[in-house]
């Protein structure tokens, strides 16, 4: 094994060991490592009135980092990942960023199809405008009778930290399910869903012209389902709905959300490999207003509509060349405000 291939498992055997794992066991992992050169045509974000507007393209600097180790003894296993990146903006210097996300999943077999186990997960942001901790663990169990089916149901606790706006954090305890079901060797589906009861440090906000006696907590019910196909043979296909609301005591505040999603990835003629993935969604504010323009941040959402493509063929070995574009657009009708964004690049992808 490689040397960086050897540390990345070795922090997943240690932690195992301090569990008391097992000893005989396998273990596993990959790394990746990528750097970018991009072109930003709206480097701040900004949402704009029809065509004016001033030059907000900037060129852009990326890094990133991602690693995955896998640990499996007797009846054990461990999962442990890591993504950790930045980007450095010569001209919108405001707007660097760099964010880490690692994830820790630990089971247990209880017999032939029945599983248990606990996961947690952590995203940190630093810079730019978008800066928040998300911190979430859950215990779940799992079922699996065959190969074709299984069944995973979760409970845990979600914290959100916002550090612009700390009225926008919140906790809350959630309930989540995935089932995947696979027709044949090729085609699968995939049906999720999950709840969570949100409270947040602000008060409630009313409708406007209201005096009300007494003043609450904002609490939010935030509901997502979700459900999928994806097919694979010499195209690699992925096609999704996910329904997202948010209702809350809170004015304005109130969302339902509609998407429809594709990925695809196809390999062509002179070993290049062409990955695609779209969207397309649809919101709906029951309040008539969104008082809250600030991205939906823990998704990283960026806009309603988005199309990004990427081009990569191996230069050697160990080194692919990657050519990107991604486009985002969303408009808000009721304020005639237009959102509006394209990022192109290229970029080397390193795997030792």
């Amino acid at each position: 094994m490689r040397p960086l291939k050897r540390l990345l498992s070795a922090l997943v055997v240690s932690s195992l060991a301090l569990a008391g794992g097992a000893h005989a066991a396998d273990v596993e992992g990959q790394l990746r490592v990528t750097g970018r050169m991009m072109v930003d045509g709206n480097a701040p974000r900004d949402f704009t009135k029809g065509s004016a507007g001033t030059n907000t393209s900037d060129l852009v600097f990326g890094l990133l980092a991602a690693g995955e180790a896998r640990y499996t003894a007797d009846r054990w296993q461990l999962v442990g990942r890591y993504d950790g990146g930045g980007r450095k903006y010569v001209g919108f210097t405001d707007e660097d960023v760099l964010v880490q996300a690692a994830a820790l999943e630990g089971s247990l077999a209880l017999g032939e199809s029945l599983g248990v186990g606990v996961e947690g997960r952590a995203k940190d942001r630093r810079g730019g405008t978008r800066a928040y901790t998300d911190l979430a663990a859950s215990a779940f169990v799992e079922y699996a009778p065959d190969a074709r089916l299984s069944l995973r149901v979760r409970a845990g606790a979600h914290r959100f930290l916002y550090r612009r706006d700390f009225s926008a954090s919140f906790g809350s305890p959630e309930l989540g399910f995935l089932a995947r079901y696979r027709l044949e060797r090729r085609h699968a589906l995939s049906v999720s869903g999950e709840y969570g009861s949100r409270r947040y440090p602000a008060s409630v906000r009313y409708p406007p012209d209201t005096a009300p006696a007494w003043t609450g907590r904002r609490e939010d019910g935030a509901l997502l389902a979700s459900v999928g196909y994806s097919y694979k043979g010499p195209l690699t296909l992925g096609v999704a709905y996910t329904y997202q609301e948010t209702s809350s005591n809170s004015f304005g505040e109130s969302v339902q959300r509609h998407r429809l999603s594709a990925t695809a990835g196809v390999r062509l003629p002179w070993k290049l490999t062409l990955l695609a993935q779209g969207t397309l969604g649809l919101n709906r504010y029951p309040d008539g207003v969104y008082l809250s323009p600030e991205i939906i941040l823990l998704e990283d959402d960026e806009a309603q509509n988005t199309l990004s493509l990427r081009l990569a063929r191996p230069v050697s070995e160990k080194v692919d060349l990657e050519l990107s574009y991604a486009m985002y657009g969303t408009r808000l009708p009721n304020n005639a405000l237009f959102y509006f964004r394209q990022v192109a690049g290229v970029g080397l992808t390193w795997r030792p």
